[in-house]
């Protein structure tokens, strides 16, 4: 079997089955074209598996820079989008989006169009493969059925992701001829779509292998991490409410049975396929501060190390150097010094705070942000700009992020330049550490003291837009967090959901929770929270979880009230939110726009009660 790395670079070399258009002014893209026709084409399996991968590399890339989508949480800023890199991205559905903690929910009409784009795009394979099913051999009817169930898991995933930000949308399961097939649908109410993607994840999980058949392919564990997800956020809408989508009636019993079927379907996939984290959830070893010779195990989950690890129950691949098709991780997350990356990404300074001690296994004191060129500010006890506030944390904070004088590899042409140490506000400058000369980090993106390490490659060879990082859209950790808090919804804290949370901080290095912290369903919801803040970081979920739990309130205050700044570690207001903010706001926030032009093209599409 072919990697789908070499499928991707063949799809996008011959345009057999998927166009490539940089815009799109329809709800949905026209059927694939091709060069053959399609009585031509559809005629033996590996025909059916060339359209699967042709259908990942379209969907790929409305879900492989989800960090952007961190910035509508409190921790991560993201104060732009770097434009297309010219692959297979039909445009860039992220780009144009806004990425603040407030005010993003009529910035996405891009993103929209996009996943319909990927919503005809598995159609046509469905709608194909399941046509040569009828007439095909008894030998191949079970590979062909799990070609469609792969497909099916992503058409899921896609409307997912729709009915998460807009609520009801219209549900199309046929290909998509011409435009006037679908210039009079309605937005299906939220409960209907949701059970057709239980639908699609089922038929996905009964027809997948266990394991994947391919690099880059997915298997039972991902249909059935899938659906528990779906079951765990149709849980907290019917818990928390969704008062912003006028069809939707929450409903507790609805809720309790959701978060029950949701901890089955994790607890399956936790225990049933043979499963581990990374490095089995070893902490590894951690270098002193400001070395970074030996970094934590975490970091390495986000390198290539891990393609293809258990831990990554579902990731996109990506090409890598020469085939147009890399990831742009380096480039969003990384300054100038690293082949002349723009740092679109950068965590807050907020987030070092939620680093636990390894000592205690609870909160260190709270840093002092200080003027470093206050008398003893580098030295003083809890300083911000001491390096020395920082020992004995969370190892996954010297994996994810990096403050004054932590140190990365420099590149430039392909090659390495050394190491780099990061200096807030001191870009491109001579300093000698220990009497060695280096050069800061330049960077122009960071406004609060800190910058990734998450995501940075620490070799040289490849360009800023040429990473071949599988990027995870599921992992293991993120599941086991799901299925404690599912579990701890309904029966408060289990043992074994404790356990589980424990596994994934052990990867920190810290200790157990404490007994106080699994004392109620509160305290251990706090704990789990806690644990999806650090582990989950820059990879698109804390924005989701804010909207699901309806905490928007509840990290922001209150509407009209004084809102809250976002600082760096000199102690310089940054920005404020939420300052005065009505609740209609909050109720934008919480649902988002259908887009107007979609609405002019279809007037028989509704607008979501806050828009109106």
């Amino acid at each position: 079997m072919k990697s789908i790395k070499s499928i991707l670079s063949m799809t996008m070399l011959t345009g057999l089955l998927l166009t490539a258009s940089s815009c799109m002014h329809d709800l949905l893209e026209q059927e694939p074209t091709t060069e053959l026709s399609a009585g031509a084409f559809w005629k033996t399996e590996d025909d059916a598996t060339f359209a699967l991968n042709g259908a990942y590399s379209s969907i790929r890339p409305v879900f492989d820079r989800d960090y952007y989508l961190d910035g509508h949480g409190e921790y991560v800023r993201t104060r732009g989008t770097s434009a297309t890199n010219g692959n297979l991205r039909l445009g860039d559905a992220y780009h144009s989006g806004d990425y603040n903690p407030t005010g993003y929910g009529d910035n996405f009409d891009k993103m929209y169009r996009y996943l319909y784009g990927g919503v005809n795009r598995t159609n046509y394979v469905i709608e194909n493969v399941n046509n040569m099913i009828a007439t095909a051999k008894p030998e191949s009817i079970e590979k062909l059925q799990a070609i469609v169930g792969e497909a099916r898991l992503l058409r899921g995933m896609v409307y997912f992701r729709l009915i998460s930000m807009w609520g009801d949308v219209p549900y199309i399961s046929k290909v998509i001829g011409d435009n006037s097939e679908v210039a009079n649908l309605t937005r299906l109410p939220i409960a209907q779509v949701k059970d057709s993607i239980m639908a699609d994840f089922t038929y996905a999980y009964e027809k997948l292998p266990a394991k994947p058949a391919g690099v880059g392919r997915a298997g039972k564990p991902a249909a059935l991490a899938f659906r528990g997800k779906l079951q765990l956020y149709w849980a907290c809408w019917n818990r928390f409410g969704w008062p912003e989508l006028d069809t939707f009636k929450a409903d507790a019993n609805a809720a309790t049975a959701a978060y029950t079927a949701a901890a089955a379907d994790f607890n399956s996939v936790i225990n049933d396929y043979g499963l581990v984290l990374f490095r089995n959830g070893e902490p590894g070893s951690i270098d002193s501060l400001g070395k970074a010779d030996n970094l934590p195990n975490y970091y390495y989950l986000f390198t290539p190390v891990a393609n293809n690890d258990p831990e990554i129950i579902m990731g996109f691949t990506h090409g890598g150097t020469g085939t147009a098709q890399g990831e742009e991780l380096m480039r969003d997350v990384a300054g100038r010094s690293h082949e002349g990356s723009q740092c679109w990404v950068s965590p807050r300074y907020e987030i070092a705070d939620r680093y636990q001690s390894t000592v205690t296994g609870d909160f260190a004191p709270k840093l002092v942000p200080m003027n470093p060129t206050a008398d003893g500010a580098r030295t003083a006890p809890n300083s911000a700009v001491n390096p020395a506030s920082y020992k004995n944390r969370d190892f996954r904070m010297k994996a994810s992020i990096m403050w004054d004088y932590e140190v990365s590899v420099g590149m430039n042409s392909l090659k390495s330049t050394g190491w780099c140490p990061f200096i807030y506000k001191t870009w491109n400058q001579p300093v000698t550490i220990d009497g060695v000369k280096y050069t800061t980090y330049n960077t122009d993106g960071s406004n609060s003291g800190y910058v990734f390490r998450k995501f940075l490659r620490n070799y040289a060879g490849q360009g800023r837009s040429d990473g071949d990082y599988n990027f995870p859209v599921m992992r293991l950790a993120d599941v086991y967090l799901m299925y404690a808090e599912a579990t701890n919804a309904v029966n408060g804290p289990t043992a074994d959901a404790i356990a589980l949370v424990n596994k994934v901080r052990h990867r920190g290095n810290l200790p157990e929770l404490t007994t106080a912290k699994t004392a109620s369903a509160d305290a251990f919801f706090a704990a789990i929270e806690q644990e999806r803040i650090i582990e989950l970081l820059g990879e698109g979920q804390r924005g989701f979880d804010l909207r699901r739990w309806r905490a928007l309130e509840r990290v922001w205050g209150a509407p009209y009230g004084e809102g809250l700044w976002r600082i760096d570690s000199h102690g310089a207001n940054q920005s404020r939110y939420f300052q005065n903010a009505p609740e209609r706001t909050y109720q934008q926030n919480y649902i988002f726009r259908i887009p107007p032009g979609e609405r002019d093209r279809n007037p028989s599409l509704t607008q979501n009660t806050p828009w109106l």
